[in-house]
C-alpha cells in the first residue's frame, strides 16, 4: 500500500519531533507500506517549497505571496496523490483547521484514499498563552470540527475515544530502540545523584520545581553530605522559560549543582545519560490542562534503561516499579524523596529497556494500519 507522510513544517535536524516523524516513516515501511514524505520546507535562496522526499513538489516562490500560498495552497498535494494512486495519507496536526486544510483533505477522500490527523498534544488550547497564538487558535477552533468531520479518524495519545466529534485511534508514543543507546550499567550513588532532563523547556516541563527542590534541600542543612546535580539538555523555548528556568538556577545560587548543557546529540547526549541516574519527565502539565497523557519522553527514559518520574497520568507506566509519581501542583520537589526512591530501585537498565518492547514505533502504527 502507497502512503503519504503529510507534515505542515520542515525538519530541524535535531529537534526532537522531527526525529520522531523520521521515526514514525520508518515505522511505517516496517509496516511494509511505500511511504513518501510531504513537508514544508524554505530553501536557502529563500523559495518557499512543498517537498517529496528530497525532491521538489511546488516552488512557492518569494515574498509575501509566497507566504500566502503556503496557507491556502494544496491542490498540487491531492493532484500527487492521485498520480501515485496513494491509498492512505497520514496528516500531523498542526492546529491550521481552516477552509483551505478542508478541502485538501475532501479532494484526497474523493480519490477513496483513507486520510487521519494525528492529534499529537489533546487537549491543546491552553498551551496557545500570548495574542497572536490565540489568533491563530481561533480560526482553528471555528473549523475544526469540520475538519475532524471529513477525516476517517483522529490518531491520539490520550484516553479520548473522540475529539472533535471524530472517532479516535488511541495509541501510545512510541521509540525506534534502534537510534537510542541503553545506559550500559548502573552508576555508583553511593554519595551523589545525578538527574537529567532532556527536552526544548516549556513551561509545563515544571523543571522550576526542581530548582526550587534543589534550594529548600541545599539551605536546609549546612553542608550535605550527599550531593544532587540537575542536568538540563534543550534550550529555553521563550521569555518565560527563560525566567523560570535560567534566572531561576542564578536567583537561587545553584549553578554549581544545575548545568545547562542546551541541544545535544549522538555520543554527547549518550554520554550524559551515562553519567544520570534519574531522569525528570513533565511535573507541570497541569499549567496547561492536561492530566492524562503519554509522552515521548517518558518512552524514551525507559529506552534508556533509567528510573524516572512525572506527574501526569500515563497509563503505559502507572504500575511500573522504576517511576515516581508527583503531585501535579506548584510545590517545590521534595529531593530527599528522590534519593529514597532511586535507591529502592532493583532494576538495572536492560530490564528496565525490555518492559517496553511492545511501544516500538511499529506495534503503535500496526494499530492505526489495522483500524483504517
Amino acid at each position: 500500500m502507497k502512503a503519504l507522510f503529510l507534515i505542515f513544517h520542515g525538519f530541524e535536524e535535531f529537534n526532537g519531533i522531527s526525529k520522531k516523524i523520521r521515526y514514525q516513516i520508518k515505522a511505517l515501511k516496517e509496516c511494509g507500506l511505500e511511504v513518501y514524505t510531504c513537508y514544508y520546507e524554505v530553501l536557502p535562496n529563500g523559495h518557499r517549497t512543498w517537498m517529496i522526499d528530497d525532491t521538489i513538489l511546488k516552488d512557492l516562490g518569494t515574498g509575501k505571496i509566497a507566504k500566502i500560498k503556503k496557507r491556502v495552497s494544496y491542490q498540487f498535494i491531492s493532484q500527487f496523490v492521485a498520480e501515485q494512486k496513494i491509498e492512505f495519507v497520514y496528516m500531523r496536526s498542526y492546529h491550521n483547521a481552516n477552509p483551505f486544510t478542508i478541502k485538501l483533505v475532501k479532494e484526497i477522500r474523493a480519490l477513496d484514499a483513507k486520510v487521519v490527523m494525528e492529534i499529537p498534544t489533546y487537549p491543546y488550547d491552553q498551551e496557545y498563552i500570548d495574542w497572536n497564538m490565540k489568533c491563530e487558535l481561533f480560526v482553528d477552533k471555528l473549523f475544526r470540527r469540520k475538519l475532524a468531520s471529513n477525516l476517517n479518524a483522529i490518531v491520539t495519545y490520550s484516553d479520548h475515544n473522540y475529539i472533535f466529534g471524530q472517532r479516535t485511534i488511541r495509541i501510545s508514543n512510541g521509540i525506534d530502540f534502534s537510534s537510542i543507546k541503553p545506559k550500559l550499567n548502573r552508576n555508583d550513588t553511593s554519595q551523589s545523584l545525578n538527574l537529567i532532563g532532556v527536552a526544548e523547556i516549556h513551561y509545563w516541563h515544571g523543571f522550576d520545581r526542581i530548582i526550587n527542590g534543589l534550594h529548600e534541600y541545599y539551605t536546609s542543612q549546612p553542608l550535605p553530605y550527599y550531593k544532587v546535580f540537575f542536568h538540563v539538555v534543550g534550550t529555553p523555548s521563550g521569555v518565560r522559560e527563560i525566567r523560570e528556568v535560567v534566572q531561576l538556577i542564578k536567583e537561587k545560587k545553584l549553578e554549581e549543582y544545575v548545568f545547562l548543557h542546551g541541544n545535544q546529540h549522538g555520543n554527547n547526549l549518550d554520554d550524559l545519560f551515562e553519567l544520570a541516574d534519574l531522569g525528570i519527565g513533565s511535573l507541570a502539565r497541569h499549567r496547561s490542562g492536561i492530566t492524562r497523557i503519554k509522552t515521548l519522553k517518558n518512552r524514551e527514559y525507559a529506552a534508556r534503561g533509567i528510573p524516572f518520574i512525572y506527574s501526569e497520568i500515563d497509563a503505559d507506566f502507572e504500575q511500573m516499579p522504576y517511576i515516581l509519581k508527583i503531585t501535579p501542583d506548584e510545590s517545590p520537589i521534595n529531593i530527599k524523596s528522590l534519593i529514597d526512591f532511586y535507591h529502592q530501585v532493583d532494576l538495572n537498565p536492560q530490564q528496565i529497556r525490555d518492559s517496553i518492547k511492545d511501544l516500538s514505533w511499529s506495534c503503535q502504527l500496526k494499530k492505526v494500519i489495522n483500524s483504517l
